[in-house]
């Protein structure tokens, strides 16, 4: 692999690794300034917030997770899921995690391994305080496995963000890949969000 095409893949983190050891095609993808992002996927990606409480803000309703994969290496907790509207299903994030395991005092720990509730869920009711630091913001060409995942009827661009949640002493505890399904209503003004 070259190292463009490294560099390249590493805007998708974590998601590359799901794809290279699954044997799948990264999907097109490039970097955005936030700016550029149309409504209503700006609100929801630019700033310094979890996804979690965003969401469940925006759309009034709590949220769950369906997950895709989990696995453990180590002390890392790799997963795929998909955050999705209590009641209705609807769904509303894809999510690429790593999760530093040894970062959390149980039983925070066994509520994430559980895979049960969001991550971001899980840091606000624990009281941990953290960081959620966004370093890039992207565009993606939905592939069939984001089409499955977000339950999109046809092939869509797509907008995320990385993120990385960190103690207030610096130290990592998830990397995660965000990405939104398209806005439904681009021409409306922005969501009222309150940071």
């Amino acid at each position: 692999m070259t190292a463009a095409r490294a560099a390249e893949g590493a805007l998708l983190h974590p998601l590359n690794e799901f794809y290279r050891t699954s044997g799948r095609t990264l999907p097109r993808h490039h970097a955005v300034i936030g700016d550029q992002i149309p409504e209503p996927e700006r609100s929801l990606l630019v700033h310094h917030r979890d996804m979690t409480s965003t969401l469940e803000q925006f759309h009034g309703r709590s949220i769950h997770l369906e997950v895709i994969s989990v696995e453990i290496h180590g002390n890392v907790l790799h997963r795929q899921v998909v955050l999705l509207l209590d009641e209705t299903n609807h769904a509303v994030e894809f999510g690429a995690t790593r999760v530093h395991l040894d970062r959390f005092p149980e039983p925070w720990r066994s509520d994430i391994v559980a895979s049960r509730r969001p991550l971001g869920g899980i840091l606000n009711a624990s009281g941990q305080p953290y960081t959620s630091r966004p370093s890039a913001f992207l565009k993606v060409e939905s592939d069939d496995f984001l089409q499955r995942a977000l339950r999109l009827a046809s092939p869509a661009s797509l907008y995320g963000r990385q993120n990385t949640l960190r103690t207030p002493e610096g130290l990592e505890i998830a990397e995660i890949l965000e990405i939104l399904p398209p806005g439904r209503n681009r021409q409306n003004a922005a969501p009222t969000i309150t940071p």
